[in-house]
């Protein structure tokens, strides 16, 4: 499940920008796994991004594999996200773990209860 992971050039910007300016108040674990999947995240033009890949801004939904429950979440950056509305932070265990995937691909992620495996089924925007 540990598939090779696809960022754009402009996403990865953003990213590393995030990390170089967040505060070091707990968060460090969540930073050090972003770091982390961009360390070893395939890095292509934002022209040049698969339409299928999930990226920030994009609107998926997943299923959890252990349940099969299916949800819908955007990705976005910290200041962006609310849960209410679908809104996941790429901070966020869930965010950063499905982060660079695509649509049929499936991942686990550690989060405070545990891991989940979860599929993409599709990307909606």
């Amino acid at each position: 499940m540990n598939h090779n992971i696809i960022i754009s050039d402009t996403d990865a910007r953003r990213l590393r920008d995030l990390l170089e300016k967040a505060p070091r108040n707990g968060a460090d674990e969540l930073l050090n796994r972003l770091a982390g999947e961009l360390d070893r995240a395939h890095i292509v033009p934002q022209a040049e991004l698969p339409e299928d890949v999930v990226a920030l801004g994009s609107t998926v939904e997943l299923e959890d594999l252990e349940d099969g429950e299916v949800m819908t979440y955007t990705l976005t950056l910290p200041g962006e996200a609310d849960a209410s509305a679908g809104r996941i932070s790429v901070l966020a265990p869930l965010g950063t773990g499905m982060l660079g995937y695509r649509v049929g691909d499936e991942f686990e992620w550690p989060v405070p209860t545990g891991t989940v495996k979860m599929r993409i089924r599709r990307k909606l925007s």
